[in-house]
């Protein structure tokens, strides 16, 4: 690949992107989407002396122009005056706003944008050799269409920054999506772009929102080849999960050779998690990224790029599940034994479940699922069929 314009020599090896601005997209105080779990996971990272001052840098809000790489004129407008309460009855419901998923809020364009500019941020300092991985938590809304909200999500930060990138920087872009959900958004903004690889493993859609994701979603037209879905079974559990995901990535990222990967870091597989029915652990999220930052390095000169995500046990999961990626991106080592006692003495009285208090979950955290061995084996029947063409290709 050329030379990336405006490279620079790196100067670190990972940015963390941030604002308190990106507390501000916030539905209600009831919503499961609460981005309190943006403060409670940087204050874990500060507590543990893994993330400095230093590090953090801040996003830029998304233009208009650079918006339009991914959502429609007329939805932008309508998001800008839902939030400014200038919309007549019923005029959001078309598309996606004023619903039970995604309730009108104030500046919600505003709020939106913010996120947006802070994956375009992201981008711009890997692409640029600033720095050769970039975090944004606040990002990973996967969810949102070209012209409608949908699952929680207003502006798909994911889907405009990977445009962003092609037309920019020419980039290849291998996007993986490890949220429970299906990252239908984004999938099928490019489901016929032969230089965007999505792959998406997810709780089955026969379960769970928003139902799309089979694995015999594969793109169309030029793009035929380049969509790739492994539906995972419910009560899937932390080995089988790991099967899936680091045979699958491995593979692709050989078969479609990126120039750089973007993740999006849902951390709703967990088990404790309230909208999902997987049975994952801390483990599970201990090593996702660090594969993730193996498959950069290896395939992609490290440059990497990683969102956020669903995640809607704020208290006891997210906090440590996203701090791992943080850790991983930096390498530093993986975190046994106790939380910091100052973040546990600080956020205790105010969360209205007891806290776990160590980064590894307690054993057991639940009951012995009865057909383990079935499930594993149909979620590796599902990995072979969505890896079967890659295979074939290389037979031949």
């Amino acid at each position: 690949m050329a030379k990336y314009a405006g490279y620079e020599s790196i100067n670190q090896a990972a940015v963390f992107v941030y604002s308190p601005e990106q507390l501000e997209y916030k539905f209600s105080e009831t919503h499961p989407f609460n981005q309190k779990r943006l403060e409670l996971t940087i204050d874990l990272l500060m507590q543990s002396k893994a993330l400095q001052p230093v590090d953090i840098v801040q996003p830029r809000v998304a233009s208009d122009e650079e918006l339009l790489l991914g959502h429609d004129a007329a939805y932008i407008d309508i998001v800008k005056r839902a939030g400014h309460g200038y919309l007549r009855d019923g005029e959001g419901e078309l598309f996606g706003i004023g619903t039970e998923d995604t309730p009108i809020f104030t500046n919600m364009h505003e709020a939106s944008a913010t996120f947006v500019g802070g994956t375009l941020t992201a981008c711009d300092y890997v692409m640029q050799g600033k720095a050769q991985h970039a975090l944004n938590l606040g990002g990973g809304l996967h969810h949102g269409f070209k012209g409608k909200a949908s699952g929680f999500c207003i502006y798909n930060d994911s889907t405009v920054a990977i445009k962003y990138m092609q037309k920019k920087y020419g980039a290849r872009v291998l996007y993986i999506d490890t949220d429970a959900h299906h990252g239908d958004g984004v999938q099928w903004s490019f489901y016929d772009d032969p230089d965007v690889c999505t792959l998406s493993i997810h709780e089955t859609g026969r379960y769970l929102f928003p139902g799309t994701g089979a694995v015999t979603e594969r793109g169309n037209g030029q793009g035929y080849g380049t969509s790739f879905n492994i539906p995972l079974d419910a009560f899937t559990e932390d080995d089988s999960f790991l099967e899936v995901y680091e045979q699958s990535i491995r593979e692709i990222a050989a078969h479609f050779k990126p120039d750089v990967i973007l993740t999006q870091n849902g951390a709703d597989a967990h088990y404790l998690d309230p909208l999902t029915h997987l049975y994952g652990t801390m483990n599970l999220y201990n090593e996702i990224p660090r594969i993730a930052h193996d498959i950069a390095h290896e395939f992609c000169e490290g440059r990497w790029v990683a969102v956020g995500g669903g995640g809607y046990d704020i208290w006891r999961v997210v906090p440590r599940a996203w701090a791992l990626i943080w850790l991983a991106m930096t390498d530093q080592e993986s975190p046994s034994g106790p939380l910091p006692q100052n973040w546990l003495e600080k956020w205790q009285p105010e969360a209205p479940v007891k806290l776990i208090e160590t980064w590894e979950d307690p054993s057991p955290l639940y009951e012995a699922i009865p057909r383990k061995e079935e499930i594993t084996e149909k979620n590796h029947q599902v990995l072979e069929k969505a890896l079967y063409m890659i295979r074939q290709n290389c037979q031949e």
